[in-house]
């Protein structure tokens, strides 16, 4: 289950890839500014992750007049998702959880991902989404069990909304 809305977000700071090259991206810096949205997924190259990522590039403006910075967060390293964002034009800043240590901190990580297909790889992100208010306390928090499923959007800009 999905750390709790009230809860304080625990704090991370993960790589990412950027044109002018690697950098690290600390979740508390916003804290005091604005509010966070995560979004975790579970893999690069991938159907819905594709779908979901290309969608949120295209309303990424809509999140910013509501005072949001949005990561998405996956266990490919920096280099494959900058690869992937390249091929798909995907512009939410990738942040890399590699060990998988914030999709446990935030208990979002599967057990064991598709092991209906053979693969039994442990620690990769659920598709979830964490909205952060500017005290770093979780106001919204949704975790899904099928990867197929897209979080509640509507859901996730009323609450910036009523943060903004």
């Amino acid at each position: 289950m999905a750390l709790s809305i009230g809860t304080k977000a625990p704090d991370f700071t993960l790589p990412t890839k950027t044109a002018e090259g690697p950098k690290q991206i600390t979740l508390s810096d916003h804290f005091g500014k604005e509010n966070t949205l995560l979004l975790f997924f579970p893999m690069a190259f991938t159907g819905t992750c594709t779908t979901e990522m290309c969608s949120m590039s295209n309303g990424l403006r809509e999140y910013r007049d509501l005072n949001a910075t949005v990561y998405g967060i996956s266990g490919d390293n920096p280099f494959a998702q900058e690869a992937w964002a390249q091929k798909e034009s995907i512009s939410v800043p990738l942040l890399s959880d590699y060990e998988h240590e914030v999709a446990r901190n935030y208990d979002v990580a599967y057990d064991s991902f598709l092991p209906q297909l053979g693969l039994t790889m442990g620690g990769v992100a659920k598709r979830a989404a964490f909205v952060i208010d500017r005290e770093g306390v979780i106001q919204h928090a949704e975790s899904l069990e099928d990867a197929r499923e897209l979080p509640n959007f509507e859901s996730i800009k009323a609450k910036l909304t009523e943060l903004k």
